[in-house]
């Protein structure tokens, strides 16, 4: 094995390992919300707020072997895809974008931000407090405490996410995300909060399906559209679901 092919292996599967045993008890906190949510028949709202933080909210969001009340928010110019221009880093937008998911009081929202000091990852955890929303909040804590609290691209308050949380999941990703070097390259290489966030999430959701069953529930669950029988499975889910959460639609 190469050098740099071990060091990240490592350095990754360790993080992994930490926080499957320091953010187990939160995890499980969350799942025990999100799963009494999906029995009271409502949605698990989330966003992934800024640049590749969307991916989160992608990788539970319609996925193989994934819950099917997910609904997440992808507001345009909120991520890197869409973001022309970007307006990750507008104050006041979070209303409106709530609004437009219909996220509303005594609903959940799981709000993810690699690092937990985007500007409108802020303005939807003040708007979501407001609101009554039970908010989960996935991010790297002490990758935002060490971000000064002067720094050009935070909210004016200098909050972050978690400061706002129900309940605070830390996706221990380390300063500054990426984690290899190699002589003569002054940057640091090969970042690792995708891979930490989804891992976690993964680890919430799977919890979240076990206990929406052990509660009484029946979890429903998409299977892969690459598998005979995929269509006969999610096509009922799909319509099922269709017109209360936005981003679903038809593929047949």
């Amino acid at each position: 094995m190469s050098k740099l092919i071990g060091e990240y292996t490592a350095e990754v599967t360790g993080l992994m390992q930490t926080i499957a045993k320091e953010e187990e008890e939160n995890i499980l906190k969350a799942a025990d919300l999100l799963s009494d949510k999906v029995n009271e028949g409502r949605l698990i709202n989330i966003f992934g707020a800024g640049g590749h933080s969307a991916i989160a909210a992608m990788e539970i969001f319609w996925r193989a072997g994934g819950l099917a009340q997910v609904n997440p928010l992808f507001p345009v110019g909120t991520n890197i895809i869409t973001a022309g221009p970007t307006t990750a880093k507008v104050t006041g937008l979070a209303p409106y974008i709530l609004n437009f998911y219909d996220v509303n009081q005594d609903d959940v929202l799981i709000l993810v931000n690699f690092y937990g000091l985007n500007i409108v990852s802020v303005d939807v955890a003040i708007e979501a407090q407001k609101r009554g929303v039970k908010l989960i909040t996935v991010n790297a804590h002490k990758f935002a405490q060490k971000v000064p609290k002067d720094f050009i691209w935070r909210h004016p308050n200098k909050k972050n996410i978690n400061d706002y949380a129900d309940i605070a999941v830390d996706n221990h990703v380390p300063y500054p995300d990426a984690i290899l070097k190699h002589p003569g390259i002054p940057e640091e290489f090969a970042p690792t909060a995708t891979t930490l966030t989804c891992f976690t999430l993964n680890l919430m959701m799977a919890e979240t399906i076990r206990m929406i069953k052990e509660k009484g529930g029946t979890p429903e669950i998409w299977v892969s559209n690459n598998i005979p029988g995929c269509d006969e499975h999610n096509k009922p889910i799909h319509d099922k679901y269709r017109h209360r959460i936005h981003h679903l639609y038809p593929v047949w």
